[in-house]
């Protein structure tokens, strides 16, 4: 069974299950929600960045932090919504931030970036995954992916795994105690045509992966084994983060276009709820 929490946004990313509440951006207005399902009919606004808006994070302190994407800096969130930049990554990255992982253990941040400019139709390149310290301060953590995308901390180890969009894999990496990445291998290489773009582990360690150009989403384990498929026939299946009140409700965002031009006119992008068997790590 599925069921619609929240309709008419744009381009919902950045899912996150915090504290009782599904949080996400829509990325093309730069609007950050939050939502309670099974409390609340509309989602809250926690703020609005002021251009398009990706991964969220949370800081040592609790505060949310937030993917700001043409800036090319994190911003952090106050607890009256008012933002401003944390992490200013401009000068060491030109080209758009992407998603993003908050590390709770370290405090630390790894960020990616596109690697080239996927809207003003350059050729594409690999692009860096950036750590950022507690502080604020970053240097590149990783470089050569394809695409870097949504990345998760694997429960119960220090081995981080990120989405090579356009790579169809994922790549696994140990995180070492000063936040490098060493260990460099793919965990998992995907069917033909996957485009992995959000996702989210689960208690056993699998991945659910947001595959945005073939519109489903797919459980993956170590090794690229496939044990459950979700599909959104004609829609791109952009992110999920499982939560709810025992950890096995899978919030799925999906969209008609990842076309900043399209959506402004549609606003068909749509988190959905599907139970399923394994909660959240």
């Amino acid at each position: 069974m599925r069921t619609d929490i929240v309709t008419g946004l744009r381009f919902p990313e950045g899912n996150r299950w915090r504290q009782g509440r599904l949080w996400f951006a829509d990325m093309h207005t730069g609007e950050v929600l939050s939502i309670n399902p099974d409390a609340e009919t509309e989602p809250r606004l926690e703020t609005t960045l002021p251009g398009q808006a990706s991964g969220l994070g949370w800081l040592p302190d609790g505060r949310l932090i937030v993917s700001s994407m043409a800036e090319r800096a994190i911003r952090v969130v106050e607890s009256d919504g008012s933002n401003s930049v944390w992490a200013d990554l401009s000068d060491a990255e030109p080209s758009h931030l992407n998603d993003m992982i908050s590390d709770e253990a370290t405090g630390r941040t790894y960020v990616g970036a596109f690697g080239y400019d996927l809207y003003g139709g350059e050729a594409l390149r690999p692009g860096p995954l950036h750590v950022v310290e507690p502080d604020g301060s970053s240097r590149l953590a990783a470089d050569g992916l394809v695409f870097p995308n949504s990345a998760n901390i694997l429960p119960g180890t220090r081995t981080l795994v990120i989405g090579e969009t356009w790579g169809g894999v994922l790549t696994a990496f140990d995180i070492e105690r000063d936040g490098s990445l060493t260990g460099r291998r793919t965990w998992a290489t995907l069917p033909e045509g996957v485009t992995p773009d959000g996702s989210t582990v689960d208690a056993e360690g699998a991945i659910w992966v947001c595959s945005v150009d073939t519109g489903e989403f797919l459980r993956v384990l170590e090794g690229g084994e496939i044990t459950d498929r979700i599909a959104f026939e004609g829609r791109c299946a952009i992110d999920c983060a499982l939560g709810g009140a025992d950890g096995r409700t899978l919030y799925l965002s999906t969209a008609d276009s990842y076309d900043p031009a399209v959506t402004a006119t549609t606003r068909a992008g749509t988190i959905t709820a599907v139970r399923v068997a394994v909660p959240r790590a």
